[in-house]
């Protein structure tokens, strides 16, 4: 490739990155946008969003996701599938490496998100695909008529929870401390639905099972300290996210949790590369915050690109 060959790459397709994509592609900068996996990041395992504007009575995750890559294609958004695995700053240029293969562009915007977190206790690993899950929406089908349960305290363990009653025979929200942190609507919905039990002040030790699946958990009382087991064939982790930003640790100003240290105007420590959405450090990470994020990238960007016309 020549070293021109894009104004902006874009590393991420959540909305942030797509919202980028949009306000470049309009602007009619080449734009790449390079994305990992799937198409519209944790958004795409979300059942329900009620709280993006325009859309009363809520949207599908997907359906949003997929309306936000048709809108910012219209405008010549090429969008490309592989992994980020560096960026080398060459001045002007950047490198951006992508399943070792190096692409040059004159800016770069990083948008690869969040994953979700793991509890780090034994069975867990041994035990992913097999009964342990970190995406209710992707995998709640798989335990119908079958007891689960779910860890953790905050809207996003509330919405699987309430999400899984759908199938499973019995969903046991598991929550280490004495109150949850979810919203609360979504506290008064747990209450409501009679499919939904909440154990307080309890963790989870260890996932158990055998060949065909996870079986139980090994629970322990976080006051008394008391173990117990619950029969379970499901285990969803629900108990936050971990920046995606961990190949750039040696490249950009990170804080010590791993996000990506940002000005207001989503400028990092390298020039020509800028960071949007979750993978940045921010008090709100919600779909509208990224779209903010996203357009704010990608007019920095423009206005930057502008200093080498």
């Amino acid at each position: 490739m020549s070293e021109t060959s894009y104004d902006v790459i874009i590393i991420g397709g959540g909305p942030a990155g797509l919202t980028a994509g949009l306000y470049t592609s309009r602007a009619k900068l080449r734009t790449l946008l390079v994305e990992r996996m799937l198409m519209g990041g944790q958004v795409m395992t979300t059942t329900k969003v009620e709280n993006y504007p325009g859309f009363p009575g809520g949207i599908d995750g997907p359906d949003l996701m997929v309306r936000f890559q048709e809108h910012c294609q219209e405008f010549g958004l090429e969008v490309s599938y592989g992994e980020a695995e560096n960026i080398l700053d060459k001045g002007e240029f950047k490198i951006v490496v992508v399943d070792g293969e190096e692409l040059s562009t004159r800016c770069v915007i990083v948008t690869t998100g969040a994953e979700p977190r793991k509890l780090g206790i034994p069975g867990e690993q041994e035990f992913i695909g097999r009964g342990v899950s970190y995406c209710a929406t992707c995998d709640g089908a798989f335990f119908r008529d079958v007891p689960v349960a779910i860890a953790g305290g905050g809207d996003t363990a509330a919405e699987e929870a309430l999400f899984l009653t759908r199938f499973a025979s019995k969903v046991t929200l598991i929550h280490r401390r004495d109150k949850l942190r979810a919203t609360p609507i979504l506290q008064e919905r747990l209450t409501a639905n009679a499919k939904i039990e909440v154990l307080w002040n309890t963790e989870v030790d260890r996932v158990e099972g055998d060949n065909s699946g996870a079986k139980a958990l090994e629970l322990r009382d976080a006051v008394t300290g008391k173990k117990r087991s619950l029969a379970v064939e499901g285990l969803f982790v629900a108990i936050g996210v971990t920046p995606k930003a961990h190949f750039l640790a040696e490249i950009l100003d990170l804080d010590p949790d791993g996000y990506i240290l940002t000005d207001p105007e989503c400028r990092t420590s390298m020039p020509g590369v800028f960071a949007a959405g979750d993978v940045r450090k921010k008090i709100l990470k919600q779909i509208a915050t990224a779209v903010g994020d996203g357009a704010v990238a990608a007019i920095m960007a423009e206005k930057y690109l502008e200093g080498f016309d």
